[in-house]
């Protein structure tokens, strides 16, 4: 039997090939339901949802580290990690083997954000590692790596389509060979790690006095779905989409509106943001938002 575990988009179809190949997976792990908006509707993970509608029994601890003997009991021949969200306590990884598909091409961004740093520090390249998992954040010994080129068009969104698939691929290509034990694997080169540790909220700033480049693939590595953020006048505004303009010469932090566009210097060149939300408002275009908003203002400085 295997232990699935996962939640978000990411796991989805790497959890769809283990069902559809007729793998006996006999639990699935996933983060407790979240409440949102702010009604607190329950809102079940993409993980629970795909077992749910298969059947497969949900095991859902707040705190695994305290709460993993029930998956010990269960004797499975394997767990399979794919974006759980929580670390696997050390008993529980000596009493049964286990494999983590890992976003990133290890030992590179180590940690629970390799997507978003690929994104962030503006890489052509990144990748799939299937791993063995031991004690310590994703330091295991690699089984194989799969390479996935990044877009100059991809944002957090679409690299995530593209390293699930990947991720579902190399698992499918060597789950026989690892539940049969019959695979070499490599150590990685401590002498290369580099961490990319869970996202805070200040992580997620932009920083106009820093270069145009830099701003603009924070905003990729955070869109679709939580957006980079900078205030205005102390109100918090959301980026989503953005591009470069290597014609306008403005100042860092200095705003210019022209022809229902929007502008923000930065060190070196000049951001166009073409998709925001303000706090307290739907998230726009550019040229709807400007039709009816007072916070920017032509001239003006990002506070």
């Amino acid at each position: 039997m295997i232990v699935f575990m996962g939640t978000p988009e990411f796991s989805v179809p790497i959890l769809e090939m283990l069902i559809e190949k007729k793998y006996d997976v006999g639990l699935v792990v996933t983060q407790p339901d979240s409440l949102v908006g702010r009604k607190k509707v329950v809102s079940l993970s993409p993980v629970k949802q795909l077992a749910l509608k298969h059947g497969i029994k949900v095991f859902q601890p707040d705190r695994l580290r305290d709460d993993y003997q029930y998956i010990i009991d269960l004797k499975p021949s394997l767990i399979v990690t794919a974006s759980y969200g929580q670390i696997l306590p050390k008993k529980l990884l000596e009493a049964i083997p286990a494999i983590n598909i890992h976003g990133s091409i290890l030992p590179k961004y180590r940690g629970g954000a390799p997507i978003q740093y690929a994104l962030f520090n503006g890489d052509h390249e990144t990748g799939i590692t299937l791993m063995e998992m031991v004690y310590q954040m994703d330091a295991g010994d690699m089984i194989e790596v799969s390479k996935v080129m990044i877009d100059e068009q991809d944002d957090y969104g679409t690299l995530v389509k593209k390293l699930s698939i990947a991720g579902r691929d190399l698992l499918e290509k060597r789950i026989d060979d690892i539940l049969n034990k019959n695979y070499q694997k490599v150590p990685q080169d401590i002498e290369k790690v580099t961490f990319a540790y869970t996202l805070k909220f200040s992580d997620e700033a932009l920083d106009f006095n820093k270069d145009a480049n830099w701003n603009h693939n924070r905003i990729r590595g955070l869109s679709p779905h939580i957006g980079a953020h900078l205030t205005v006048n102390n109100v918090l505004v959301k980026i989503f989409k953005s591009r470069i303009n290597d014609i306008i010469k403005l100042e860092p932090n200095e705003i210019l509106i022209e022809h229902k566009k929007l502008y923000i210097g930065c060190l070196n060149g000049t951001l166009e943001i073409l998709e925001l939300k303000q706090a307290g408002k739907n998230q726009m275009l550019i040229k709807d938002y400007l039709n009816g908003q007072n916070l920017f203002i032509n001239g003006g400085k990002v506070n």
